[in-house]
């Protein structure tokens, strides 16, 4: 593998309702998403906007019937954020739920961890 700023090149979030997903993502993080979809029988997805300056990672939301199901076990993601307390306090009037209050990991920050609309854990980081 070669040597990058960020190994992370793509991420996805799988959703049961791609439009309640976006309303959610877009609400909380105060971001436009594209949609995208991928052909007749594909998956429909819903894209963060990103840039390629290797200081965060690219991803989409994405609805697949019949295949991945949203999830609080596995991997999680977390958003930068300028502070973590702000998007999380819209969690839950975009139809998240909050797990905890802001707290502080030592020299790295702060997180929080909220639950989006479709049932996904995600985790929140900033530098204040």
């Amino acid at each position: 593998m070669a040597k990058l700023d960020n190994p992370v090149g793509w991420f996805e979030i799988y959703v049961e309702d791609i439009n309640r997903a976006t309303r959610f993502y877009e609400g909380v993080f105060n971001q436009k998403l594209t949609h995208q979809a991928m052909g007749q029988n594909g998956p429909e997805m819903a894209l963060f906007t990103g840039g390629t300056d290797g200081t965060g990672a690219c991803g989409a939301l994405v609805q697949m019937p019949n295949m991945r199901k949203p999830s609080t076990d596995g991997v999680l993601i977390y958003f930068s954020c300028e502070d973590c307390a702000v998007e999380r306090s819209r969690a839950e009037s975009f139809g998240g739920q909050v797990w905890g209050e802001k707290f502080p990991i030592g020299d790295r920050g702060y997180i929080a961890i909220i639950v989006d609309s479709e049932g996904n854990q995600i985790g929140l980081h900033s530098t204040q």
